[in-house]
């Protein structure tokens, strides 16, 4: 069980969906009063309207802010100048033959899923070691480890979350304050069930069996066999940014099960 988390405020980057959102969550359940984070007004307000009526009583503000930008993250510090707990969680991705890959398509992602963590990251962390308290997690990707084919700049960008989490971590020394990375596995989030359903009725066949098909051919080491579940990777997210991982610092965690094949 995770401890209660009451009086700490969370920040979760990309939070109206997916893991984001189920992080989010699993926070509110927690006691952490929540920031949920979206580009759009209309996602952020659906997602804590929902949140609402899942946790009652929760503490929760929405801050509309395309982080991939650095006006964007300045928006939102300036809405949100101090955090407890940091999750850079927001990302995208795209199937994407290499030599099709343009110049701008690296850089989207870069700006994404590495600039708006590294943005976000500079600011909280400073005031979480003058407090001597805080929790900074990266949510990476099996695809940091081992990078698919098909989407070369998409795992770069997790490689380089890994690093940056590393490095920061060491910058903690001596302090209460922990910053780590999350290696989750293929998750069934918003993206990837519309991602799936899309490739399913092009075979002209069920999502369901186009799932099986996939861990079989493409994701083959999976121990799971199956997408994993947002919630299960919230659950565990919120261990780590808990008081009970104290000693979990500098860390590439791995939530994928099983499909690294790597006995460490």
């Amino acid at each position: 069980m995770t401890p209660s988390l009451s009086g700490q405020t969370a920040m979760v980057s990309g939070s109206t969906a997916g893991i984001g959102y189920a992080i989010a969550e699993e926070l509110a359940r927690n006691g952490a009063a929540v920031v949920v984070n979206g580009r759009t007004q209309a996602r952020v307000d659906a997602a804590m309207a929902t949140l609402a009526q899942i946790v009652p009583g929760a503490t929760l503000r929405g801050v509309a802010a395309d982080l991939s930008t650095a006006d964007g993250a300045a928006a939102l510090i300036a809405e949100v100048p101090q955090v407890d707990i940091l999750i850079n969680n927001v990302g995208i991705f795209e199937p994407r033959e290499f030599a099709a890959i343009r110049d701008e398509d690296w850089q989207r992602l870069f700006d994404a899923n590495v600039m708006s963590g590294v943005r976000l990251s500079r600011h909280y962390l400073p005031g979480m070691l003058e407090r001597n308290r805080g929790r900074v997690v990266f949510i990476s990707s099996e695809s940091a480890l081992q990078i698919p084919a098909e989407m070369i700049h998409y795992g770069m960008t997790k490689s380089a979350q890994i690093a940056i989490a590393a490095g920061m971590a060491q910058l903690t020394r001596g302090s209460a304050v922990t910053v780590n990375s999350v290696l989750a596995g293929p998750t069934r989030s918003e993206g990837v069930g519309t991602f799936v359903e899309q490739l399913a009725q092009q075979e002209g066949i069920s999502a369901a069996e186009f799932e099986k098909k996939f861990f079989e051919s493409v994701r083959p080491t999976s121990l799971l066999r199956r997408f994993i579940e947002p919630i299960e990777i919230a659950r565990f997210v919120a261990f780590v940014a808990s008081p009970a991982a104290s000693a979990i610092n500098g860390a590439a965690l791995r939530a994928e099960g099983g499909l690294v094949l790597s006995a460490f």
